[in-house]
């Protein structure tokens, strides 16, 4: 008997539901966004007062961890929807983010302790942290994104292909072009 890892229904993986509350908290944006932001931040807050900020090594690992954490979450999200939707959700995302990390790093600055490298931030400091945080994490967010769906697509091709389905990869591609050329008109 062959065995699928991908089904052509979901009903066959019953056993392996998330909990509603846990699926609710990722299909909405704006909580799983914000407490991405407050998380990332807190995570880095600690990481680097904590640690042997002088080891290269620790601070690589660190930061790898936390962009780990990121793109976690971010994938966690999207995986909820239509890859025509991530066009938008993406960069809400991370601008909802940034913003959560930029108010969790402020709160941190009114409570001394926001590191700025090997010294604690100070409120004057905050404007440059704020911009720094939106710079990569819009930047970052959406070339994940890009590269996400470059793959979703690559595998999904591969799939349909592997299961002798090509006529609808060119029916997709098809409607795809047809979309391209011909908007829907409002």
């Amino acid at each position: 008997m062959k065995r699928s890892f991908f089904p052509a229904t979901t009903g066959i993986f019953k056993a392996f539901e998330e909990p509603a509350a846990f699926r609710r908290l990722l299909m909405s944006i704006v909580e799983i966004a914000a407490l991405t932001g407050i998380v990332v931040r807190l995570y880095r807050a600690f990481a680097w007062t904590h640690g042997p900020f002088d080891n290269v090594v620790y601070v690589t690992i660190t930061f790898i961890f936390g962009v780990i954490i990121l793109l976690t979450m971010v994938t966690l999200h999207l995986g909820n929807y239509t890859i025509r939707q991530w066009v938008w959700r993406a960069p809400i995302f991370a601008a909802i983010e940034a913003t959560a990390e930029s108010l969790t790093s402020l709160v941190l600055i009114l409570l001394h302790r926001e590191p700025m490298g090997m010294v604690r931030a100070q409120l004057s400091d905050w404007g440059e942290i704020t911009g720094s945080i939106f710079f990569w994490r819009l930047s970052g967010v959406i070339l994940y994104a890009l590269v996400l769906a470059g793959v979703v697509q690559f595998v999904r091709n591969l799939l349909l292909r592997a299961e002798h389905r090509g006529h609808t990869v060119d029916a997709v591609h098809q409607h795809v072009e047809a979309v391209i050329e011909e908007p829907p008109r409002p």
